[in-house]
């Protein structure tokens, strides 16, 4: 099914259309901020022609869905389960709280992206940023696995300030020449192991797949891993003595 939508198009009805429909692949096209576009759908298959606004499938629970261009804030809020391509770049708070899936950004993602997020059993969340994050990337990070490639030209650093504050569990990845100098103590940095480096390797696959680009090209880096580090537990900075 194709739905056209413009400026004038309340995200509500929008939502209406998409959630009713008994397609299972629908295209979208003229979205222009439009909100909450298949907060909590599963089983359909979505391609956005345009640019989706805050909360883009927020509690998603199964669906695949495709921007072909950029979002804004808070896509994946808490999302449950299936994937999210973005082929441009990607707002603040990108994958609040998600719980599983994955998110896979071609472009740079704005702040606090991670924030949040946390796996439990067989539900482990992944988000990849082909380009550059800004600050506080995976703020209080719990679970699963954030990635940030740094393929950007610009002169602005791979990732924000404060990259890592309150991380307690999860990992991130990073590839970069140096580490951030205003890492927390709280977490350990070291150079990637190849082992380590093969856990993410089907992610990096799909997003090259997704994307068009060069896994040759990806892996031709220096990759960073950050973890929490247990000898020194943000659970201090909250434990009453």
């Amino acid at each position: 099914m194709r739905i056209d939508v413009t400026s004038q198009t309340h995200f509500s009805d929008l939502n209406e259309q998409v959630r009713n429909c008994p397609d299972s692949e629908i295209v979208i096209s003229g979205c222009i901020g439009h909100r909450y576009i298949a907060s909590g759908l599963k089983g359909k298959n979505i391609v956005i022609n345009g640019v989706p606004g805050n909360a883009l499938g927020a509690y998603l629970d199964g669906c695949t869905i495709t921007v072909n261009g950029s979002a804004q804030d808070a896509t994946g809020d808490t999302m449950n389960s299936g994937t999210i391509y973005i082929n441009g770049d990607c707002g603040d708070a990108t994958g609040y709280g998600m719980r599983g899936g994955r998110i896979f950004i071609r472009g740079n993602v704005g702040y606090r992206a991670g924030i949040h997020m946390k796996a439990y059993k067989e539900h482990k969340p992944v988000i990849v940023v082909g380009g550059k994050a800004g600050s506080f990337l995976g703020e209080y990070q719990a679970g699963g696995t954030i990635v940030v490639l740094g393929m950007d030209e610009s002169d602005r650093p791979v990732v924000g300030n404060f990259c890592g504050t309150g991380m307690h569990g999860g990992k991130m990845f990073l590839r970069m020449e140096t580490l951030p100098k205003d890492l927390p103590v709280q977490v350990c940095a070291a150079e990637a192991t190849k082992e380590e480096l093969e856990e993410i390797r089907p992610y990096l696959e799909e997003f090259c797949a997704a994307f068009g680009c060069s896994m040759e090209e990806v892996m031709d880096g220096r990759f960073y891993v950050l973890s929490p580090n247990t000898q020194n537990p943000y659970k201090q900075l909250y434990t009453h003595h």
